[in-house]
């Protein structure tokens, strides 16, 4: 059994495992043909593993659910995202970081992408989840629905429509392998954008309308500086984050000069895998 410590995370205690559960991980898609493969919605959530007794996290935390929303898990492990809703992704990291879980966990679905240590290929696997909740059903366990790549253009346009509604991407995955960990080319994710960090220099000031306000962040990324003036809201422009910090970007590939093209800014850097 692993010992447990305090761990101490943005003010808030919150007990941690010492040894990270092994999941599996996604490679970047590239090129590969992957008709035939499974596609599903890349959900912007939490990544936890359920070891039939408690939800831990990437990094090996023991996220403090309540006992109410952990009522009648089954016994085996499962592996998914604590998720909220799209573009929500501050919320519900807020939501599990907390030690002691409050009313917003009424807001939180477990979505369920793997089974591990069952047998067979992926739907094989997760019909095993399927079977225990038709009889036990559990509102806010859900198994994420997996759709049969049948062209190219059936996944483009598939990804191209969850974006639309404010999805990050879209998770595709060989329906015949096993079950495995680490980083495997049977896992892809796909995003019509590119995330990186860069470490927040100062503002420029705002004109027209944000006169008086942040126009614009200056980021040292990569050794140079970069602006982000794109997705910021009003809040963000009147009380920006503090020089020094880190934040999240999203950007549509490099210039020729190797630039980041249209970036815009997402949130300071958070630790997804707490």
């Amino acid at each position: 059994m692993s010992l447990l410590f305090l761990w101490l995370f943005g003010g808030v205690s919150v007990a941690a495992s010492t040894e990270a559960p092994k999941m599996l991980l996604l490679n970047s898609y590239q090129s590969e043909s992957v008709v035939g493969w499974l596609m599903s919605e890349k959900l912007d959530g939490v990544r936890a593993q359920w070891n039939g007794r408690q939800l831990i996290s990437r990094g090996g935390h023991v996220i403090s659910a309540p006992a109410w929303f952990l009522k009648d898990f089954p016994e085996f492990a499962l592996d998914g995202e604590l998720w909220t809703q799209r573009q929500d992704f501050e919320n519900i990291l807020s939501i599990v970081r907390k030690k002691q879980p409050d009313q917003r966990w009424h807001e939180v679905t477990y979505n369920i992408f793997e089974v591990p240590n069952q047998v067979g290929g992926l739907l094989d696997r997760l019909s095993v989840l399927k079977a225990y909740l038709k009889k036990h059903p559990v509102p806010h366990l859900k198994v994420i629905p997996q759709i049969k790549i049948e062209s190219d253009i059936h996944f483009r346009s598939e990804l191209k429509r969850l974006v639309g509604l404010g999805a990050e991407g879209l998770v595709l995955r060989n329906p015949d392998q096993g079950y495995v960990t680490g980083r495997h080319a049977s896992a892809l994710k796909v995003k019509p954008f590119q995330e990186d960090e860069c470490q927040l220099l100062g503002t420029t000031p705002g004109k027209g309308k944000y006169l008086g306000q942040v126009g614009a962040l200056v980021c040292l990324w990569r050794g140079e500086k970069i602006l982000i003036g794109s997705g910021l809201s009003d809040h963000d422009r009147e009380i920006p984050p503090s020089e020094g910090a880190w934040i999240t970007f999203k950007y549509y590939g490099v210039t020729a000069t190797g630039r980041p093209r249209f970036p815009v800014y997402l949130r300071v850097k958070a630790d997804k895998d707490f």
